[in-house]
């Protein structure tokens, strides 16, 4: 694959991440300077397990940066419906506009929980279904749509210019891969998935969606080339076999993701809430031993 062509004297897409220390995950502001037209990656609804709170902290600050350059919110796109944390795309969506797009194959996503929590998905939220190979514009500035499965069957990674925001596809070189065993993630699948990502230019910037703590500094951007050299569980010379093997025996010693059945409920719809009763309260649904 080739970088979308631009001209030489264009302004460079502007890039800034946000990390949320709470669920490790890191959200993206991306804007074309010419335009000032932006997209948000990945944003966080706070939300916190033990009182059913939900707090918008995270997302304020996606959008006092958005009202501190005078951009314009495009686009709020997601990698994956997430299950360690509740989307802020609908909170977004209704403060600073902008259409939410996800993977088209979220709907294998919507199908498998839609039957766990027993709640068919129909108004999703989402005004935008992603087709591999996709393309779109923020502003003036080419985006592609990538379909990278393994970790669920829908992830897509955005490559944006000579930047590519690849969800949980890739970690850090020293965390590795994202687990495979939620409904329709297959280590296979994401082996290859990797490796499509891995075959781009060696200079390619990667943005990766989680960094957890490991005795370092948050971080958050890496590069083709140090990927393939580094990265612990998929640098050069490790073979699908070998990798699947090691995915299958990690992830079966992993324990369900704390946010995982309040978050998905929310997250197949878009970051909508649950509409409330009729005692003004909402409610998530937690289903008792169907895992």
């Amino acid at each position: 694959m080739t970088a979308p062509h631009r001209p030489s004297d264009a302004m460079p897409i502007a890039i800034q991440g946000f990390h949320d220390p709470v669920t490790g995950t890191v959200s993206y502001v991306v804007h074309d300077p010419a335009t000032r037209q932006a997209a948000v990656i990945d944003p966080v609804l706070d939300f916190d397990l033990a009182s059913g709170r939900t707090a918008t902290r995270s997302a304020d600050a996606l959008l006092a940066h958005l009202q501190a350059l005078g951009l314009t919110l495009q686009w709020i796109l997601e990698t994956h419906a997430h299950a360690d944390h509740l989307s802020a795309a609908h909170h977004l969506q209704r403060q600073a506009g902008g259409l939410i797009a996800i993977g088209a194959h979220i709907r294998e996503v919507q199908a498998a929980f839609g039957r766990l929590y027993n709640q068919p998905v129909q108004d999703d939220g989402f005004d935008r279904l992603l087709g591999d190979g996709e393309r779109f514009r923020i502003g003036g500035i080419e985006a592609t749509a990538l379909l990278v499965p393994g970790h669920t069957p829908a992830d897509m990674a955005y490559r944006i210019e000579d930047a590519v925001f690849v969800g949980d596809t890739l970690f850090m070189p020293d965390l590795g891969s994202a687990r495979c065993d939620f409904p329709g993630g297959d280590a296979a699948q994401l082996y290859r998935s990797m490796h499509r990502l891995l075959a781009l230019p060696p200079e390619t910037r990667l943005f990766v969606c989680h960094d957890y703590p490991v005795g370092r500094e948050a971080r958050w951007q890496t590069t083709v080339a140090e990927q393939r050299a580094a990265n612990i569980h998929v640098r050069d010379g490790v073979g699908e076999a070998e990798f699947v093997a090691m995915r299958r025996t990690r992830d079966a010693t992993l324990a369900v993701p704390a946010l995982m059945l309040p978050s998905l409920q929310v997250n197949i719809r878009a970051g909508q809430l649950p509409p409330a009763d009729s005692n003004g309260v909402a409610y998530l649904r937690i289903p008792i031993n169907a895992l």
